[in-house]
């Protein structure tokens, strides 16, 4: 093989091997931008990590707990009393200055229709006495009983008297749900569906 070949023959291999190099960069380009459009679309739609800032939810949620929040099941069927949930700011708060963006976790205690009041530290629904094993102590003020709007929830921290909920600033709108509370991944040794 003569030099003018040999030569001809390495700068193709040379342009072949940096093409590859470059195809190589340009797809793993690709695979990540396909990886942050993924997050990004699960994230919107199906669900999202969350911290606990706050003792509200005690003792169900302890401050610093993390949890994954599943955007789903509401798009198909309606939240229930019981359920616990993340929303944004709900309007009143908005108007009391608090950030829009801000997000909030409580627990559903009445649903469109229902009639709910806080007698002698004791939540009523519909003139039953609900049972909350799940509370740190009973709420220390009485709530008047008052029935609630279509497409609202009325909701309470699981702290009664160290929660800011819908007794404060009144029903929460549906439109303002996040999601549903599901699954706490943080701490380990509390790792768990939530319920």
């Amino acid at each position: 093989m003569n030099d003018p070949e040999k030569k001809s023959i390495e700068e193709t291999s040379t342009s072949l091997n940096n093409l590859n190099k470059q195809g190589g960069w340009q797809e793993n380009l690709t695979l990540i931008g396909v990886a942050l459009i993924l997050a990004l679309l699960i994230r919107v739609f199906i669900a999202e990590p969350r911290l606990i800032p706050s003792a509200s939810m005690y003792p169900t949620l302890q401050i610093g707990d993390r949890l994954v929040v599943e955007k789903i099941s509401y798009r198909l069927h309606p939240p229930q009393a019981g359920d616990i949930v993340v929303f944004q700011t709900p309007p009143e708060l908005q108007q009391r200055g608090y950030d829009d963006n801000q997000a909030f976790i409580k627990r559903i205690i009445g649903i469109p229709g229902d009639i709910v009041g806080i007698v002698n530290g004791q939540v009523y629904v519909n003139g039953k006495r609900l049972e909350e094993d799940y509370i740190a102590e009973p709420a220390n003020q009485p709530f008047p009983l008052i029935k609630i709007p279509e497409d609202k929830f009325f909701v309470m921290g699981d702290n009664r008297n160290d929660s800011n909920d819908s007794r404060y600033w009144g029903f929460l709108p549906r439109k303002n749900l996040i999601g549903h509370a599901a699954f706490r991944f943080w701490p380990l040794n509390r790792l768990g569906l939530i319920g």
